[in-house]
């Protein structure tokens, strides 16, 4: 499945979409009505007796005169508008065409539009173009009336349409549209007039008096004189970039002045350069043509190349703008726009050319989004859509593209079934797969911002995503196969933009890096990038941009203690222990700020100051030495610490007073950081076990027990607390002598998603050497584990793994009395949390363990691994409980565990109690009640020999 940018695109959209054209034949004749529908649910499990709730959808009615029609459904109400507005047009027999017309039709089309542009009708236009042409009117001596060539060429989109199809090369080279339109000006002689070597064009009989006027009198009155703020930037290297103010009188026109500041006495002979980030944006630069501009009107039509400027590069300017600028040059957001017929305008200041700059690479995006230009970094890792804040990867990457003027990035995401991931998993190269953060997977309409692809969203299957880039011109700039698979559609698509994003950010600090660290960079983030058209779509523009993704520090990694080696290192923290420590995978809300500070002197400046700032502990959300300092920190106290100066483009994007800080830039100075930690939220148990074990402990714990099954060749297996199916759907992937399995819980939409993996995995997968070929029979019910229901007697093996905890301590009690005394299993394996083992997982300071344990757990003072705990019991305590069980039940019951070590202090991650029973002669076998009891809820069920239920 691709989405993003199309390869099958046309550089020319189709002009209009359907309900466009039933717009422009019936107007406000045609009604729509969306409604709200539900769709039978497709959950793909039959038989299962909890009510599905499907897809929000949504239907278009479309009333015309003449007759009315309905569309289908679909997520979003546009596109069933768009769909009723199709089915309208194929009744009326409208065909869409959006064939480009060729290069000669283009250029006819192209003569015409100029000729348009320059009649009468088209000066009395709401359109950009035709105040530009009224300011052209309020001229004085031989400019009046005359429209700069440039201005012609940015204003005109659908003139720009026509040159790209002309000579795509347009798309690169922009200026070339001039060559076009003073061409196309030179084939109306009866029309207009353009003087040989000149940039402007003018018609050759004024316009009507009766036109001029009712044109002069649709614009509202204005101010007498228009002041704002523009950045002018020197072509020499050594000067400084400062900013002008441009002072315009109503009854002026703004190129003039803007000439004028350029030395030019002529503005038509003034260039205009593309928009500057957004497309709505007027923010653009403006600079001198050289006194003979190469027009390249000799050359055949067709064929039409750029010839070289001859003047001087503008680097900086070009380094911003992604074309060439020559010449001293001035960026200002200002012009006329659709919205009405006076000069939009707007300051740009030092600050906002600065923010400019850092935003051309992925990392300045980010922290630009985040609003902490000196604190946050571009994350190494996708973890969660809760804990990562900021723009997505998935965002960044298209901003990204959109700055260089590349086509939006394609995703192609790939569903893999989970037996063929196991199986890669296993294999030499193999996919790592991603843990998700949750427990419960949620596989359709999981993200806005991916167009989810419902043949791909299969319960039990895995995702894959590779992302290409190509320029304007469809030519392949790179493409990233990440050999990762993930159990969500939008992290796969997210953690593959990400390693697009951190490998930009690397090659951008370096672009002149041997081909030798080239080629292992591009290994380590699994990029395949073409380099000669990736240098001239990017890397030709960043070529003097000195903000460089990993310098924040000025090259300098600090240690774990938080000391940064320079001259101005020093770190204090302050305020009382509060115990409640910052672990990796934790969210942190910090309030800081960051000044500049004279060395040697008491002179500050603020930069930044944040007073909630959130980001994830562990993923490099925020520059090194931020997290080697909060990691040391507790809940309530404060720090301060100092850096070198990182690249002055950070210092300057983040000033609040420009002046105040270059002040500061031109002597000796360092950055003084002050932190308060105000909050620390744990991450979920499973991302904190993730982080410290692999294989993680929930397979560790799967593992266990399919050990269990083959050493005792269990035939039934009963999961109580089976939850979302986790520890029945991973004991399918391995070969075991079960046939028949089941589960009990009290949440009905943990049993739903059980249900459909189990579904997929035993009714769906036909092929005959699966491990899961031995399952005869599959059952889940509703209910609570404290209950007994004579259905799930006697099983040879039972389970309840990481469930207790859960419970009170008194219903843990009672289920162990329960399964024991009434249930009767072969085995039962219970695991719990270690709670001794909570200072591993939250880095918490170990105690001696010849102290008094319960002296110990209460200096150790951690936090229960889950919020929905209810206790978490010692090694002792555990022991104590299954010990005084096994007595009372003619049980013997052995322990064990996974992650960590029995004979290393604090022990197993995760205890386990495998109770075994004994046998006695005049033990029942069978153990069935003579009184069926059935307290529970069948759910769904399953047997091979007959089909599934249906209900």
């Amino acid at each position: 499945m691709e989405t993003g940018g199309s390869l099958v695109q046309a550089i020319r959209k189709p002009t209009l979409t359907p309900k466009a054209i039933i717009h422009q034949k019936f107007g406000s004749k045609a009604s729509y009505t969306v409604e709200e529908v539900e769709e039978p649910t497709q959950n793909g499990c039959p038989g299962l007796a909890i009510l599905q709730k499907g897809p929000c959808l949504y239907r278009c009615s479309l009333e015309l005169p003449d007759f009315t029609v309905v569309s289908g459904s679909f997520k979003k109400k546009k596109d069933a508008e768009q769909s009723a507005a199709q089915i309208a047009l194929e009744k009326l027999g409208i065909n869409l065409s959006s064939d480009n017309p060729t290069a000669e039709e283009a250029w006819r089309e192209l003569i015409a539009r100029v000729k348009y542009i320059f009649s009468n009708e088209f000066l009395s236009a709401l359109h950009p173009l035709s105040s530009h042409f009224k300011a052209a009117l309020r001229r004085v001596g031989d400019l009046n009336a005359s429209v700069p060539a440039s201005v012609i060429a940015i204003c005109d989109g659908k003139l720009n349409n026509l040159c790209k199809i002309i000579n795509p090369t347009v798309e690169s080279h922009p200026l070339l549209v001039l060559s076009y339109i003073m061409r196309a000006a030179a084939g109306l002689p009866e029309l207009v007039v353009s003087a040989e070597g000149q940039l402007s064009i003018w018609r050759k009989d004024p316009y009507p008096p009766n036109v001029i006027e009712s044109s002069i009198s649709q614009q509202s009155d204005v101010a007498e004189s228009i002041t704002t703020t523009a950045i002018y930037i020197p072509c020499s290297p050594e000067k400084a970039v400062e900013p002008v103010i441009l002072n315009i009188s109503s009854t002026g026109y703004y190129l003039d002045v803007i000439g004028q500041i350029l030395g030019l006495s002529d503005a038509n002979m003034v260039l205009i350069s593309r928009t500057i980030g957004k497309a709505s944006s007027e923010t653009r630069f403006y600079f001198a043509a050289p006194k003979s501009y190469p027009l390249d009107m000799s050359s055949d039509l067709l064929n039409a190349k750029v010839v070289p400027f001859g003047g001087p590069l503008n680097a900086k300017a070009s380094s911003l703008c992604g074309q060439d600028i020559y010449g001293d040059s001035i960026l200002a957001s200002i012009g006329y726009t659709w919205k009405g017929q006076d000069i939009f305008h707007e300051d740009v200041t030092l600050q906002s050319y600065y923010r400019m700059l850092i935003s051309k690479i992925p990392s300045g995006v980010y922290k630009l989004s985040r609003e902490a230009i000196l604190a946050a970094e571009l994350p190494l890792t996708f973890t969660t859509k809760t804990n990562w804040k900021g723009s997505f990867p998935r965002e960044i990457l298209s901003s990204f593209c959109r700055q260089y003027r590349l086509l939006e990035p394609v995703f192609c995401v790939s569903s893999i079934p989970l037996k063929a991931s196991s199986e890669l998993s296993r294999s030499n190269n193999k996919p790592e797969v991603s843990e998700s953060a949750e427990q419960e997977r949620e596989y359709a309409n999981e993200n806005e911002s991916v167009d989810v692809d419902p043949k791909l969203a299969v319960l039990g299957s895995s995702f894959t995503c590779e992302v290409k880039i190509y320029s304007k011109c469809q030519d392949l700039i790179l493409e990233c196969a990440p050999n990762v698979l993930y159990k969500k559609q939008n992290d796969a698509v997210q953690s593959a933009s990400l390693k697009v994003l951190s490998w930009l950010n690397a090659y951008l600090k370096d672009t002149y890096m041997s081909l030798e660290k080239e080629k292992q960079l591009a290994n380590v983030f699994d990029i395949k990038f073409y380099r000669q058209i990736f240098f001239k779509e990017v890397v030709k523009c960043l070529s003097v941009c000195n903000c460089q993704h990993n310098e924040t520090l000025g090259g300098k990694e600090p240690e774990l203690n938080g000391v940064v080696e320079n001259d101005a290192s020093y770190i204090n923290i302050e305020g009382t222990d509060s115990g409640l420590c910052p672990s990796n995978g934790s969210l942190l809300c910090v309030c800081y700020s960051v000044s500049l500070v004279t060395k040697g002197e008491l002179q500050k400046e603020l930069l930044e100051s944040i007073e909630e700032f959130e980001f994830e502990m562990g993923t490099g959300a925020v520059i090194p030495c931020l997290e080697a300092v909060v990691s040391q920190m507790s809940v309530g106290q404060s720090a301060c610490f100092y850096t070198e100066l990182p690249p002055e483009d950070l210092v300057l994007a983040a000033a609040k007073d420009l002046a105040n800080a270059l002040a500061f830039l031109t002597s000796p100075c360092c950055l003084e950081y002050s932190i308060i930690l105000l909050q620390v939220t744990e991450p979920p148990e499973d991302r904190m076990e993730q982080a410290l074990f692999n294989p993680p402990l929930s397979k560790q714990r799967v593992e266990y027990a399919v050990q269990h099954i083959k050493e005792f060749c269990a035939t039934s297996l009963v999961d109580f607390g089976c939850g979302s199916g986790s520890l029945l759907e991973s004991l399918l992937e391995y070969p075991t002598s079960l046939e028949t399995i089941a589960g009990v819980d009290i949440s009905q939409k943990s049993l739903s998603r059980a249900a459909k993996v189990l579904h997929s995995k035993l009714v769906m997968k036909s092929d005959f050497d699966a491990p899961c070929r031995s399952i005869k029979s599959a059952i889940l019910f509703d209910g609570s584990i404290t209950d007994f229901d004579s259905r799930l007697c006697g099983f040879d093996l039972a389970t309840c793994l990481e469930v207790i905890e859960h419970m009170e301590e008194e219903q843990a009690s009672l289920f162990g009395d329960i399964v024991l005394s009434s249930f009767r299993p072969r085995i039962l394996i219970v695991s719990t949390p270690n709670y001794e083992y909570n200072v591993v997982l939250q880095k918490s300071n170990l105690t001696s363990h010849e102290d008094d344990p319960e002296e110990k757990i209460q200096s150790q003072s951690c936090k229960f691994r889950n919020h929905d705990h209810k206790f978490e019991w010692t090694r002792e305590q555990f022991q104590h409980w299954a010990s005084e069980l096994a007595v009372r039940h003619k049980y013997r019951v052995e322990f064990s565990g996974v992650g960590g070590a029995v004979d290393l202090e604090p022990g197993f991650a995760s205890q386990i109690a495998v109770f075994r029973r004994v046998f006695l002669p005049e033990d029942d076998d069978s153990l069935k009640d003579e009184n069926s009891v059935c307290q529970y809820k069948v759910i769904w069920e399953w047997n091979r020999s007959r089909p599934p239920l249906t209900n």
